[in-house]
């Protein structure tokens, strides 16, 4: 059993009003925030036969803090399932109630994207990155041969209508036994029934699988400038290829193959398979690296301006121009507050300002567009997510400028957005349409670009 007395999870209330369930165990001197991938019940994890070995090897040397996602296991079920940006703020607010203000993040496949996405954009409160099996998309691309071919997804998706029953357990063992070569137990399969219902309800588990198959970090990944630990298992080819893959779009990840002896339900077995993994993440937490001066942040930014400005200011004359200006500015500037954006640089009827995730950049100049129009004006607007340099305390660079010529390119009360941003946002309600691609002006190569229909 654990080594250290297990306290009761306690909750943390979001902004929107949603409980997070979160449990700190162990007092090392540093924090890990362990996500957990596909499963998610901390009461269930204390007992899964794997997790009873490795949180424990965790927690003897790191204050570990574990918390479920919400719309699963003890946290809120009676809300929407979280887009990433939600996840991201969910993970800031149970590091606040831990008291955790530098903490390494860690977790399997999938279950790194909040962290991922919270490193980039607030890199001074995360210490390091470790990720075990990196999977940042997991769909079948072009340029990503190793996710799920739409027959795999299809079949997954079958399967989730029986989650929480022996059915989707029964498909869970098959896939196991085709990537691992030994059928777990009929014990294993039972856990796994029981564990996936006391997770979440079968249509919440198809909900969050449909935001994965949406989600691609990748274009992220550049923007990360904190230390990165990718662990990978020796025995599988294709996470060593995905590892590499992470690991040439990550200017500091480093790659740990590490040897992984089976599934055994034994937990002195499993305590033995872990012991070389929770060493090298003893190693690499326990390494005291100067932290960097910080130049470059990961913002998503957002231009709008006012369509026909010019013919406008000729109509009105300049002390009636002035006063639709100022109107104007005081549409756009309540919502960025409301949508927690900031203001950069404002030009005649311009617009420059910056936010910390993609969607509520989006859902902000939504909302612009629709209330200017009481002012019988229409504004277009551009978004992007990219690294940005730091000058002055403000954003710049070629992701800035991106975002400007992107905006250059919409019409009438039209938003678009770039590749990147559409990847961030599964999951947040958000409608587009494909707008193709463009060449955009003083920026390298072709830009897939789309338009925000809702």
């Amino acid at each position: 059993m654990w080594p250290v007395e297990l306290p009761d999870p306690s909750y943390v209330k979001t902004a929107d009003g949603a409980y997070i369930a979160y449990a700190v165990v162990g007092d090392g001197p540093v924090d890990i925030a362990w996500q957990f991938d596909f499963f998610g019940n901390i009461d269930m994890e204390w007992d899964e036969p794997f997790g009873n070995a490795w949180y424990p090897g965790l927690a003897s040397f790191a204050r570990v803090i574990l918390h479920d996602r919400r719309a699963t296991g003890l946290s809120s079920r009676n809300v929407p399932v979280p887009n990433l940006e939600t996840r991201v703020a969910d993970l800031r607010a149970v590091l606040d109630a831990a008291g955790s203000e530098r903490t390494v993040i860690g977790s399997w496949y999938e279950g790194l994207a909040p962290g991922i996405l919270l490193a980039a954009t607030e890199p001074d409160r995360v210490r390091g990155l470790v990720w075990w099996n990196p999977s940042p998309r997991t769909v079948w691309g072009p340029d990503y041969p190793w996710g799920s071919g739409p027959e795999e997804v299809a079949r997954e998706l079958a399967a989730l209508e029986h989650w929480g029953t022996r059915g989707y357990a029964e498909f869970w063992a098959e896939q196991f036994a085709t990537e691992n070569g030994v059928r777990p137990s009929d014990a294993e399969v039972r856990w796994i029934a029981k564990e996936s219902r006391n997770c979440c309800t079968p249509d919440v588990a198809i909900e969050l699988n449909e935001v994965w198959w949406q989600t691609d970090v990748r274009g992220v990944l550049p923007s990360v400038q904190v230390p990165t630990l990718l662990l990978v298992d020796g025995n599988s080819t294709t996470n060593r290829e995905i590892a590499d893959h992470v690991a040439s779009l990550m200017p500091r990840a480093d790659i740990r193959v590490l040897p992984w002896e089976g599934w055994p339900s034994e937990r002195a077995a499993l305590e033995r398979n872990c012991a070389p993994w929770h060493e090298a993440i003893r190693e690499f937490v326990g390494v005291k690296s100067q932290r960097r001066a910080l130049d470059t942040v990961l913002s998503t930014v957002l231009f709008t301006d006012i369509v026909g400005s010019t013919e406008t200011q000729a109509k009105l004359g300049d002390r009636g121009w002035k006063d639709l200006v100022e109107r104007h500015h005081a549409v756009v500037r309540s919502g960025l507050d409301r949508w927690r954006g900031v203001e950069n640089d404002t030009a005649g009827d311009g617009f420059y300002a910056t936010f910390d995730g993609p969607a509520r950049a989006i859902h902000c100049a939504v909302e612009v567009a629709e209330n200017v129009r009481e002012l019988g004006i229409e504004i277009r607007a551009g978004v992007h997510t990219g690294e940005c340099e730091l000058i002055d305390g403000k954003a710049g660079g070629i992701a800035v400028t991106t975002g400007a010529r992107i905006s250059a390119l919409a019409g009438s009360s039209e938003i678009l957005i770039s590749q990147t941003v559409k990847d961030l946002v599964a999951g947040s309600g958000l409608s587009f349409e494909d707008a193709g691609e463009h060449d955009l002006k003083g920026v390298p190569d072709r830009w897939r670009l789309y338009r925000v229909v809702s």
